[in-house]
């Protein structure tokens, strides 16, 4: 083999599409509509947001490069249906939509969680998508990319992640002003030690509208500082 050969075949290893990656584990669904199934996560790194009750800032910068055929390989071993793709924000790096399609040729079905700063239309139709809309009190109100509602069907879901009554009150008038309801599956979460899911619970039963409540469920099952799970 020549000396150019050799080069063109480094230079396409070198090539090959990759993402940076935070973490990859298997783990129980702690939110969304899937909330205690199991499931394998795929973190990745990067975020273009600095939202005030984050608790996975670790995932705000570096990351370990990996091949996209490589996480799909590990993903694989790892024997789960349910696959979850998060952040940090999966949108920001450019790779998210061909490791998504790649999962879901492999059979598996596929939930990508992003904070609705990016438009969403870049996914394929099959991914389950779930959104966050800032809210005021998240210190990232006004982030959210309205175009991305149009490219939600059904089977998507919207998350409001809640720190106390004010949000609760501007997300049910979000809702309202954009006819969302019997629309999407719009999720109310507490934020972690900002309100109690009790609380947030009985101003869903007041309000009265098809509001689901998301408690982090894997915080319950293994504490607030847990990683990996």
């Amino acid at each position: 083999m020549g000396r150019d050969s050799v080069k063109s075949g480094r230079a396409t290893m070198r090539s090959r599409p990759s993402l940076k990656v935070a973490e990859l584990f298997a783990s129980i669904q702690g939110e969304s509509s899937f909330a205690g199934m199991p499931s394998a996560f795929i973190r990745l790194a990067g975020c273009n947001l600095r939202c005030r009750y984050c608790d996975t800032s670790y995932a705000w910068e570096d990351g370990k490069e990996m091949e996209i055929e490589e996480i799909a390989a590990r993903i694989t071993k790892m024997g789960q249906y349910l696959v979850c793709v998060t952040g940090g924000e999966p949108l920001l790096q450019q790779g998210t939509k061909r490791l998504a399609t790649m999962l879901l040729r492999q059979g598996h079905e596929v939930l990508v969680e992003t904070n609705g700063s990016l438009p969403i239309n870049i996914l394929p139709a099959r991914v389950r998508k779930i959104v966050d809309v800032k809210t005021p009190g998240s210190g990232e109100g006004g982030s959210f990319l309205r175009a991305n509602l149009a490219d939600m069907s059904s089977c998507d879901e919207l998350k409001f992640v809640l720190t106390g009554r004010s949000d609760f009150d501007w997300s049910l008038r979000f809702i309202q002003r954009n006819r969302l309801e019997g629309r999407l599956k719009m999720l109310m979460s507490p934020a972690y030690g900002l309100l109690e899911a009790a609380t947030l619970a009985g101003w869903i039963i007041r309000a009265a509208m098809p509001l689901r409540l998301n408690v982090q469920l894997h915080k319950i099952l293994w504490g607030a500082d847990a990683r990996g799970v």
